[in-house]
């Protein structure tokens, strides 16, 4: 009894490994794959011996754009955000690190303080002074740590859906194992890629909710490498460090100084609008917030008319106290 007991348990266990082994070739060769068909958006631009994938259109005062967790410049430009940007500005959208076409140093702990530093050095290498930031979700962290960190160099923030303040979630819970760094590289390489292919559909469903998946989203928006291993590593990475970033920044809200308008769908089934924006708004009297009514997470993609808008009146507010003599910190 005892043998047929070892003997099903040496199966069960050489049958696990041989199943890991196979998804890692086939995980591998959709990788290549992917990397082969999928041209870059944009060019490169290195800062400092980091390499970042930069999408630049228009002409006018400069707005940087900047996409959250799982995105990439792809999920901007389906939107059409970008191309109501630059009717009136310079835009500047960039896959951030870990995504698209933009590496990730495995060995750096990416956090919103790190990417906000990065980006400060990115405008000095594209000659840019200051520039109103948007950015959406996770990224909304990244550009209020920029607005801390850099204050010269943000003339205003439009934040979309983003996430403001520590609160249990069970996606942080999740993601652990795939942020641990052993276990990580074993899940990322094998089996997580190719559930996240077969998942896609239903996760587009719920962060578009309650409007339909738009069409130009599917079209653009490439799973092949949204579900590569390096890029599946930034999402958990980013997703498990989400409660402490917002933890860290918090204290620190009330001494951002520079004009925020905040924008979020009433209907948000990823992060609650009252709980974040909602409540980030009564912090900040220099902050604005427009609730749309009838729209998810994917707020871009829904209103950007609005979000263009934002952005036009916080850059004419900056002429106005350029124009009168304004003297920044």
């Amino acid at each position: 009894m005892r043998d047929r007991k070892s003997l099903l348990t040496s199966r069960i266990l050489w049958g696990g490994i041989a199943g890991l082994l196979a998804s890692a070739v086939a995980v591998r060769y959709l990788t290549h794959r992917a990397e082969a068909r999928f041209m870059p958006v944009g060019r490169k631009v290195h800062v400092e011996g980091h390499e970042l994938q930069v999408f630049e259109c228009g002409e006018g005062p400069p707005v940087l754009v900047l996409h959250g967790n799982g995105g990439m410049l792809q999920d901007l430009l389906s939107s059409q955000l970008l191309m109501r940007l630059a009717e009136r500005h310079h835009v500047i959208a960039l896959d951030r690190p870990g995504f698209g076409a933009t590496p990730r140093d495995a060995e750096t702990t990416w956090t919103p303080e790190l990417e906000a530093d990065q980006i400060a050095k990115l405008l000095d290498t594209l000659g840019i002074e200051r520039a109103v930031v948007v950015a959406h979700s996770w990224a909304t962290l990244v550009a209020l740590a920029l607005a801390l960190q850099h204050r010269e160099k943000v003339s205003g923030l439009v934040l979309l859906s983003g996430f403001y303040f520590p609160e249990f979630r069970l996606d942080a819970l999740l993601a652990a194992p795939a942020a641990t760094p052993v276990l990580g590289r074993i899940v990322t390489n094998t089996v997580w890629p190719l559930i996240a292919r077969l998942s896609a559909p239903l996760i587009f469903r719920r962060i578009f909710a309650p409007r339909p998946v738009s069409k130009r989203f599917l079209r653009a928006y490439p799973i092949e490498l949204a579900a590569r291993p390096s890029q599946l590593k930034a999402v958990a990475d980013d997703t498990w460090m989400m409660q402490r970033a917002a933890a860290r920044l918090q204290p620190h809200y009330t001494d951002v100084d520079v004009p925020v308008r905040l924008i979020a769908g009433e209907d948000d089934r990823i992060v609650a609008t009252d709980k974040h924006s909602q409540r980030l708004h009564e912090l900040l009297p220099n902050s604005e917030i427009y609730v749309v009514p009838d729209t998810g997470h994917m707020v871009h993609h829904a209103e950007p008319e609005i979000i263009a808008r934002a952005a036009a009146e916080l850059q004419d507010l900056d002429s106005e106290e350029n124009a009168t003599g304004y003297l920044r910190a």
